[in-house]
Order: structure tokens, then sequence, then C-alpha cells
């Protein structure tokens, strides 16, 4: 049975990349060998044995022949056992599960292991999409901080310009209460007189009530 498990792309997420998993089980190689070993035969167990290696080499081939094709696949797939048992004989095998890496790109895994592997890829690739949210977060407090830096820049020239035209206004109070005492003994002259004196000055109307 062959699978592909759907991954996000590195570089473009919205392209995923798959991960071909393909599921073998070379029953009659297994079973010659469970009967050998049953019946105490050492030759048919060496020949049972060699048998379900190369049937497991060859399979490595053919996944990584039929699959691989990066960068639309990952540049390695999984050979699935579907028993602990005979994943347990192709671990027992010296050599076996590394050569299947290093030469073919083929990770060999049982039912156990497989959960395993899954769940190490979707962790990490949780751990990707936090560091990239980590990236973006941090590149906006950047350009917040730069921003609140010119704001803070533009509330001191305010505060200065507040605290200018305050001491402005402390002043005139000051000059307003000079005048009132100079003139605190100058009687005020009757309206009509004023208009008199000071030409254009006109006392304001009262505006008019609405209906």
């Amino acid at each position: 049975m062959e699978f592909a498990l759907r991954l996000p792309g590195q570089e473009q997420p919205d392209k995923p990349v798959w991960l071909p998993i393909d599921a073998k089980f070379p029953v009659e190689d297994y079973q010659r060998l469970m009967e050998a070993a049953e019946r105490g035969d050492h030759e048919g167990v060496v020949e049972a044995s060699a048998a379900l290696e190369a049937r497991i080499r060859h399979s490595a081939r053919e996944i990584a022949t039929k699959y691989l094709a990066p960068p639309h696949t990952t540049d390695f797939g999984i050979l699935y056992l579907p028993t602990e048992g005979l994943y347990a004989e192709a671990v027992r095998r010296s050599g076996l599960v590394d050569t299947l890496q290093r030469e073919h790109r083929i990770v060999v895994a049982g039912p156990t292991t497989l959960a395993a592997l899954l769940n190490s890829l979707q962790m990490g690739f949780r751990t990707l999409a936090i560091q990239k949210r980590s990236s973006e977060v941090w590149t906006v407090l950047g350009a917040v901080k730069t921003e609140f830096g010119k704001f803070a820049e533009v509330l001191s020239r305010v505060k200065k310009k507040l605290d200018e035209a305050s001491t402005h206004l402390d002043q005139t109070g000051v000059r307003s209460r000079a005048i009132e005492r100079r003139l605190r003994n100058v009687e005020s002259l009757p309206e009509d007189q004023v208009v008199r004196v000071l030409p254009g000055w006109e006392k304001e109307e009262p505006e008019e009530k609405g209906e």
C-alpha cells in the first residue's frame, strides 16, 4: 500500500511537499523464516533471513526510484513494515537499516516507530511555524519601537511648546494684574465718553433671545 503525507513547503507553504510512505509485507519470506525457526532448522533460518533481507532491500530501492522526486517530495521516504515482528527482523540484520538510509534515503519503520516518526515531524513543523511567527512578531515590535521613538520625540516637542505657552500665559497674567493695580484708582468713564475718547470703540449690543 502506498501513501503520501502532505507537508507544508519550507519556502512556499502554499505548495506542499509529499512524504512517500510505502507499506511492504513480504509474507512468504517471513513465514518461511518463522517456520524454520520453529523447526530449529538453522540452515532454513539463514536462507529465509537472507531472502527477507533481499526483499526489504529491493523494496527500499523501489520506493526511492518510484517516489522520491525532490523538491516535489521529501528527500527521503519511509518503508513501513506493518508488524513489530517483521520490523524487529529488519533491525536485527546487521547494518541493514543504516545501509538503506545511506544508499537509498529510505527510513524503515514499524507500527510504533512510524507513530513516533510522524509525531516528530509534526513537532518539527510546529517549531518552524512558531519560529517564523516569532520572527514576524519581532519585526512588528521593532517597527513599533521605531515609531514609538518618533512619537516620543513629537510628544517632547509638543510638551515644550505647551510649557512655553504656559509660561507666556503666566507672564501675561502678571502683566495684567500689574495693569489692574495701576488702574485701581482711576475712575471709569461713562460709555458715551468712552466712544469720544476711543473712536471706533462701541459697546456690544446683547444678543437677542430667540422666540
